[in-house]
């Protein structure tokens, strides 16, 4: 994956919102206005999502290009490696997971979330 595919991906998922709050190359999508997914625009070797702190352990056991994600908890974000052999069906479902994730448990208010949600389910979710 590079990063315009990964720019481009995030951007199909709907209600996303694109910005670089950090620098000038930190990319940085959210979902009602939370983190689900960065990356650098300069430096594309590492995608950071959120994830189930299990399911973190699981995949970092199982993939040498899976780890704790750089500046993040390392106990609820991963750090996906781009240049490595992860397939790009992966990144994507791995992307998604941090969509569901962040929009299930970190986006407030209530309304907002069970908008967002419905929204989702009508929709559905590329691949």
């Amino acid at each position: 994956m590079d990063v315009l595919t990964f720019r481009d991906y995030c951007l199909s998922l709907p209600l996303t919102e694109e910005s670089t709050p950090f620098d000038e190359t930190t990319l940085v999508y959210k979902i009602g206005g939370k983190m689900y997914a960065c990356a650098d625009m300069a430096d594309f070797r590492v995608v950071a999502v959120k994830c189930e702190p299990d399911e973190a352990l699981r995949l970092r056991e199982l993939y040498a290009e899976v780890g704790p994600a750089r500046h993040f908890n390392k106990q609820h974000w991963n750090g996906l490696r781009t240049d490595g052999d992860l397939p790009d069906a992966f990144l994507r479902e791995q992307i998604r997971n941090s969509y569901r994730l962040v929009l299930r448990q970190n986006v407030t208010p209530k309304a907002l979330r069970d908008e967002i949600s419905a929204y989702v389910e009508q929709h559905g979710l590329p691949e």
